[in-house]
């Protein structure tokens, strides 16, 4: 209490005072900018990230990589065009038949962004961005480019504002041109290009070394959760399945399982 009441002192109790207002006002503010006024759209959004945030569908059509995805209106209809020149552009990150998850629901005023498989736009690490040198020249203290991505995003695009109310089945109806939420068989059992002892795996509910990121999703679902380290100069990410003290550790060196630990 003392260090207290000096502090108070020596800055001035108007001061003090300011300053719990001003983080009053801060906190009421990035309350308005996350949940909107209105209490029925505040509902809808909560709705839709319960029944929507890490579902697992099967992919219709090939996602690409890059920040945009794919768009499509509220009538299912998918801009191919605009598709097409995002996979010319950035390449496929998912292929259709393949399991995906909904990692992340963004919402704006005209569109909803729902990320697939933690999404498609390349993050760099923030030692990326140090440079060091002498003379006015530098050099960058990592010479890694930034990750490969594994995943996409879809669009849901309105003519107008997003509507005020809105269900967990229409936005499935919307992407079901894109996203199949009623498949959940492993269609990677069925493909001839699959070693056997992978789809043994699979049957089991096991993962074993060598498997890709859509036969581990087939045997097992989609993680609790994932974590990108670097190793070695190399970048790797763990899919972390359970909790203490029962956790499966699977180790991705891109798209190839290279180490799986069980605790």
């Amino acid at each position: 209490m003392r260090g207290l009441f000096c502090w108070i002192t020596g800055e001035g109790a108007a001061g003090f005072w300011l300053r719990c207002l001003a983080g009053l006002c801060l906190t009421f503010a990035l309350s308005s900018a996350v949940f909107p006024k209105d209490q029925s759209q505040r509902d809808t959004h909560i709705e839709l990230i319960r029944g929507l945030l890490r579902e697992v569908g099967v992919s219709k059509v090939p996602l690409p990589r890059g920040s945009k995805g794919v768009r499509v209106d509220p009538q299912g209809k998918l801009d191919k065009a605009d598709a097409d020149s995002q996979l010319s552009a950035h390449g496929m990150a998912i292929k259709a038949g393949m399991p995906v998850e909904i990692s992340k629901l963004t919402f704006k005023p005209k569109e909803i962004v729902f990320e697939i498989n933690g999404g498609g736009k390349k993050s760099s690490k923030w030692y990326q961005h140090i440079e060091i040198g002498m003379g006015g020249a530098t050099t960058p203290i990592s010479q890694q480019p930034p990750p490969m991505t594994y995943g996409s995003s879809v669009t849901l695009v309105f003519p107008g504002k997003v509507p005020a109310k809105l269900s967990v089945d229409q936005v499935k109806q919307a992407l079901g041109n894109v996203l199949d939420f009623s498949r959940h068989s492993p269609t990677v059992l069925y493909s001839p290009e699959v070693a056997p002892q992978i789809k043994e795996a699979i049957k089991n509910h096991q993962v074993i070394v060598g498997m890709d990121r859509e036969a581990v999703l087939s045997s097992k679902g989609p993680p609790d959760r994932r974590v990108r380290e670097v190793r070695e100069g190399v970048e790797q990410e763990d899919w972390i399945y359970g909790s203490p003290p029962h956790v499966l550790f699977v180790t991705f060196d891109g798209d190839s399982v290279i180490n799986v630990h069980q605790y």
